[in-house]
């Protein structure tokens, strides 16, 4: 298969027990001690996509929406859950810094009558899981009108930290000012819920799209001096915002651990040596400026879960080259390496014939097992571990997940 479009892997990207039993070595490891092992799912609640269901509910059907997530999380013999709950610049909190989703009750701003976080913390907890509390730092509309925006919200009362791109809005990471109120909008949470991680999903700078720029030319403008170009500055926004936010973290809730989804190739062999054996259309260190591979090589996260969201054998990015790529970089440094897992893609229609069978991602697991830096995976997404539709969550429980396993620490 030939070269791999940036719409298409832009839309792959899309599309991030009540007794806890004693540790268990992951499958296929060689040796040495047990070791926990990450069995997570992520529940998406952008545009609805896993929680809630649909906008409007009942604060008691929300409610009981996302118990039955957990539920499924633990019959699954899962450990962890990945709970987005700042989406679009809002929250599924009550937050002085931001509106409260509209993604809950229909109407930006408006109260559900209930705490969906705090909740899901407390009940998470319950049933002997883990709750990473899931952030999207600069992604304020999938639509680019500010007048559909609440009336308080932070981007219509400070119009100059918007970019209009793709016919969506976004914070202009660029802006100091932008980075330090979205780390303060996240830390809000962090510090009132007794939350086990803080987590971002892959998107930084924004996916590139054909035939339009990012207006960035007055933040480059002023604060750009001293970089070789604008791509080393985006970038150096980003590390920026890694480190604080790693750094604030720690101060606020110093158990707490904070890991990063991103998309799963850093660059390219063909554009840097480093890189991996792949020819993807999106290259997170030049495209989304998203130098992941650095992140993990300075210990600034705790964990890093790549979504390597393709079959064995796809040409465009192998899993199986990816993964010993990444245990590549993850070896003799202090962050842990899971794999992001599209079980979204499982019997899909569109997929190709590899995800048409139920035991690809089960084959996935015993790759990966043969490198102990991979020390877990997480499923893309609650709703699809939920619906399991060829069978291949059951097929991976059956063949690896045979006890139940506590949560990394």
């Amino acid at each position: 298969m030939g070269r791999v479009s940036r719409r298409a892997f832009a839309v792959a990207a899309l599309s991030a027990f009540t007794m806890i039993p004693q540790a268990s070595a992951a499958p296929g490891r060689k040796g040495g001690a047990p070791q926990p092992e990450m069995r997570g799912v992520w529940i998406a609640s952008v545009a609805n996509r896993d929680w809630p269901s649909k906008p409007g509910l009942t604060a008691s059907q929300q409610r009981a929406e996302l118990l039955t997530h957990l539920d499924t999380a633990v019959r699954n013999r899962l450990n962890t859950v990945f709970f987005q709950v700042r989406p679009t610049a809002d929250a599924l909190w009550p937050s002085p810094y931001e509106p409260w989703s509209q993604y809950l009750t229909g109407t930006q701003g408006k109260n559900p009558g209930w705490d969906p976080l705090g909740t899901a913390v407390k009940e998470a907890h319950a049933r002997g899981l883990h709750l990473h509390a899931w952030f999207n730092p600069y992604r304020i509309a999938a639509h680019a009108d500010p007048a559909r925006l609440a009336a308080s919200h932070p981007a219509r009362q400070n119009p100059d930290w918007v970019v209009t791109y793709g016919g969506k809005l976004f914070y202009n990471p660029g802006l100091p000012e932008v980075r330090a109120f979205v780390e303060d909008a996240m830390l809000d949470a962090v510090a009132k819920y007794p939350v086990d991680g803080v987590h971002f999903d892959d998107y930084f700078y924004p996916y590139p799209v054909a035939g339009q720029s990012f207006d960035d030319d007055a933040a480059y403008d002023e604060h750009g001096g001293g970089f070789p170009d604008r791509a080393a500055w985006r970038r150096d926004n980003i590390d920026r915002l890694v480190r604080e936010t790693a750094d604030r973290i720690k101060e606020v809730r110093p158990r707490a651990r904070f890991g990063i989804s991103p998309f799963g190739v850093w660059r390219n062999a063909a554009t840097d040596p480093l890189g991996s054996d792949t020819r993807a259309g999106v290259e997170t260190y030049d495209d989304l400026h998203a130098d992941t591979r650095k992140w993990v090589r300075e210990g600034w996260i705790d964990y890093i879960v790549p979504q390597l969201y393709w079959n064995i054998g796809f040409a465009a990015a192998d899993y199986a080259k990816l993964v010993p790529w990444w245990a590549g970089v993850a070896r003799g440094s202090s962050t842990q390496l899971y794999v992001g897992e599209a079980l979204y893609k499982a019997g899909a229609p569109a997929q190709p014939a590899a995800w048409q069978e139920t035991g690809e991602l089960s084959r996935h697991l015993t790759l990966a097992g043969d490198y102990p830096q991979v020390r877990g995976h997480v499923y893309f997404a609650a709703k699809d571990v939920a619906a399991d539709r060829i069978g291949a969550m059951a097929r991976v429980v059956a063949d690896h997940y045979g006890k139940p396993a506590p949560p990394p620490r």
